[in-house]
């Protein structure tokens, strides 16, 4: 079992940053297991949004996101961040993480929430305009 737990949520005015974190407990990730962000906002499906192999070797991101967020992990303390800047209103919703502690799939499979075992409670964020 792998416990995802995600502070870090909050309102930020539209322009401005914030960074998220998901830490991983109980089990010990694969250098080919994966941490996902995807994030659902209200009346929409749940999205991709970033992820990252545990060795550090891929990371990947939709292209709403690009060029604005980056994900990074630290191994040490078994945590991975989402540095978000430049936010937007439609930015806004809950921020998932998900873990996929085997690294059994294809970098491509990471894209899809199917590939993730594990899901964090979710953390609000907020983007006013």
């Amino acid at each position: 079992q792998v416990q995802l737990v995600e502070p870090g949520g909050g309102l930020v005015q539209a322009g401005g940053p914030l960074r998220l974190s998901c830490a991983a407990s109980g089990r010990t990730f694969s250098s080919y297991g994966s941490v996902g962000w995807f994030r659902q906002a209200p009346g929409k499906e749940r999205e991709f949004v970033a992820a990252i192999c545990w060795s550090g070797n891929w990371r990947y991101y939709v292209d709403s996101v690009k060029g604005r967020f980056t994900i990074s992990r630290d191994n040490a303390k078994s945590t991975v961040f989402l540095q978000m800047n430049s936010l937007k209103p439609e930015d806004t919703a809950v921020y998932y993480c998900a873990a996929d502690p085997s690294g059994r799939y294809s970098v491509s499979d990471y894209y899809h929430a199917r590939a993730y075992d594990y899901w964090g409670q979710g953390t609000q964020v907020t983007v006013s305009s």
